[in-house]
């Protein structure tokens, strides 16, 4: 019982309850698993609430642990380890923000197979948060591997006319890069004589060549998910195929659970070979930016132009964790929040405006804020905080990663910083050029479409607002006051940064 009622394992597994629970429903009553579903992701959410009530932020070690011996044989030992610190505890509340809302756009835009889809989505929110929480190797790549199981399905049944080649491209490119991590695992566990991470650390006498194997191990499983440029080609294919619910937690969540790995295993397992690696990635990241950004303006599909977006977005991410400095690892965390919280706003609208429509083409709509004025004002609030205006989110995680990759000792060129601003300035040339050519001007043939069946483009309604309107507070909490989240992860990152041997 006392392991049941601990605070993380708590958080993990309780959708699984939810899960039992709809096994017991009629498939027939949509409505009624609905609210199963969305009541279990928001108790969650609760938990994870109580987890941060008593998290304490100026504690660099791991706090709330559940530490269990599991899988004991030859010598082996597996544990079931859970714990969470300054650098886990916001992607773990994102995971647990997020599912609920992704749960209550589907209210509408999901009406096949409900129970299986809150089923496959409840599991999905299992494995994120066992993803982020994780400290024994083992017990990690076990969660990393079941998260493809359900996004698999939510693409593979639930997604657009290519579906299934986009299911199966996300499935085999995470797997691949997936089984040169797990050898690398093997290899620490048997090296170490444990797969517990914090020993692993502790031990630290890894030789430098074979950090450096082990490195380019790692990465080959975290680039992929990320995605960093030029690995990023399934992407777009798994965003624009899958259901909204399944763009918005892709996007919000298990693209972060690539850029977590680089920060929770390769910086503190393997130091060495991260400062020889940083020029490399910084430089991968900074092509990722200009050229996801170039991709993005050149698309017809206002879907796929997000997509790309997230290409240039993450590239600041990885660039701001390889400068290895205090600002430019808490910027890079930070700003996987605010690209959770715009990327996520900016595909549930999408998805909103597609269920009316049908249609995701740029070019056939116009004029859309004089007919929808709610939805072209959030439309528009979460577009500037996409391109990183002062005073919205985006903003201050861009600007403190590209002020710890200008001091970068680790990174040792300004070039890629200044390079990596020009990211910035197109990201503003991509989303005004997408806002205006949807909601600005003369209407676009798309109303003239929509009335020939008989009905006007209407507005947001209620649900659509209630699913937007949290996503917005936490845009303009993290652009005017962003201390507080700064705060919970500077002990950890200043730990973090002091493991690192910078010249």
């Amino acid at each position: 019982m006392e392991f049941l009622l601990q605070p993380l394992t708590l958080l993990t597994f309780f959708p699984l309850l939810g899960v039992l629970l709809i096994l017991f429903i009629n498939a027939e009553a949509k409505n009624a698993i609905r609210w199963v579903a969305l009541a279990t992701s928001l108790i969650t959410f609760g938990i994870s609430l109580w987890v941060l009530a008593m998290f304490d932020a100026s504690n660099v070690n791991l706090q709330l642990v559940a530490r269990y011996d599991w899988i004991t044989v030859a010598g082996w030992n597996i544990q079931y380890f859970l714990g969470i610190d300054g650098l886990s505890i916001l992607l773990v509340l994102l995971t647990a923000f997020l599912t609920p809302i992704s749960i209550l756009s589907t209210w509408t835009a999901v009406e096949e197979r409900v129970k299986d889809f809150m089923i496959f989505f409840l599991l999905l929110e299992v494995g994120m948060t066992g993803v982020f929480l994780a400290q024994d190797l083992f017990l990690f790549y076990i969660f990393w591997e079941f998260t493809l199981v359900p996004m698999y399905f939510l693409i593979g049944i639930w997604g657009g006319p290519r579906r299934i080649y986009a299911a199966i491209k996300f499935f085999l490119y995470t797997m691949a890069g997936s089984i040169l991590m797990l050898l690398a695992i093997l290899w620490l566990g048997i090296y170490g004589g444990t797969f517990s991470v914090p020993d692993l650390v502790a031990l630290g006498n890894i030789p430098a060549n074979i950090q450096w194997w082990l490195f380019l191990a790692f990465t080959a499983a975290f680039a992929i998910k990320v995605p960093m440029w030029p690995l990023h080609s399934w992407l777009p294919d798994a965003h624009v195929e899958a259901p909204t619910a399944g763009s918005v937690i892709l996007a919000g969540v298990l693209l972060k659970m690539g850029t977590y790995g680089f920060v929770r295993f390769n910086l503190p397992l393997f130091p060495e070979a991260a400062v020889r690696a940083a020029p490399w990635i910084a430089l991968l990241a900074t092509i990722g930016i200009l050229y996801g950004a170039m991709v993005s303006y050149a698309q017809a599909d206002v879907k796929k132009l997000v997509a790309y977006s997230s290409v240039s977005h993450l590239g600041f991410v990885m660039l701001g964790l390889f400068a290895m400095n205090p600002q430019g690892i808490a910027g890079g965390i930070l700003q996987m929040i605010n690209h959770g919280l715009s990327t996520g706003a900016l595909f549930l609208l999408v998805g909103m405006i597609y269920e009316q429509t049908h249609t995701r083409e740029i070019k056939v709509y116009g004029g859309l804020w004089k007919i929808t004025p709610v939805f072209g004002s959030i439309m528009l609030i979460v577009s500037l905080s996409s391109m990183g205006l002062p005073g919205l989110n985006g903003f201050v995680g861009e600007f403190t990663i590209l002020l710890g990759a200008f001091g970068s000792q680790a990174i040792g060129n300004t070039a890629y910083a200044i390079a990596s601003a020009l990211g910035v300035i197109m990201a503003a040339v991509y989303i005004l050029y997408m806002f205006q050519k949807m909601f600005l001007g003369p209407q676009g043939e798309i109303v003239d479409e929509v009335k020939k069946h008989g009905h006007g483009l209407r507005d947001l309604n209620w649900r659509e607002i209630v699913t937007v309107v949290p996503l917005l507070i936490f845009i303009f909490w993290i652009g005017l006051y962003p201390k507080p989240f700064f705060a919970l992860m500077a002990p950890a990152v200043e730990h973090l940064v002091g493991m690192l041997p910078i010249p």
